[in-house]
């Protein structure tokens, strides 16, 4: 998908976790948030062995914005979904992300 307007979601992992459940479920979860948000998601996998599996939510201006942590916990995709949603609530409402200001009532309307 092409960058969109209203930012991209991030999402890093060890290369080696490409086949772990858990990164299923965190990619599932970003990429259903970024759907219904007109977001981005881009999949970032880093050459470090390491187990956490991290959400940054980038708008082209500025450093990404951390969103999600998983570190070695099994999680259920509405869970993580879930958690995005709050925090991409949370940043609507901060003044350097107008574009997320334009879409909190979608944010808010799949709770």
């Amino acid at each position: 998908m092409p960058d969109s307007p209203n930012g991209k979601l991030l999402v890093y992992a060890s290369s080696f976790a490409s086949r772990e459940k858990r990164l299923k479920s965190v990619n599932l979860a970003a990429e259903k948030i970024a759907n219904l948000l007109k977001l981005s998601v881009e999949v970032v996998a880093l050459k470090e062995e390491f187990t956490p599996i991290y959400v940054y939510y980038e708008n082209g201006d500025g450093e990404p914005i951390p969103l999600y942590c998983n570190k070695c916990e099994e999680s259920n995709p509405e869970k993580i979904y879930d958690a995005l949603r709050n925090m991409m609530f949370v940043l609507s409402f901060h003044p350097k992300h107008s574009a997320l200001r334009r879409i909190r009532k979608e944010i808010m309307r799949f709770s």
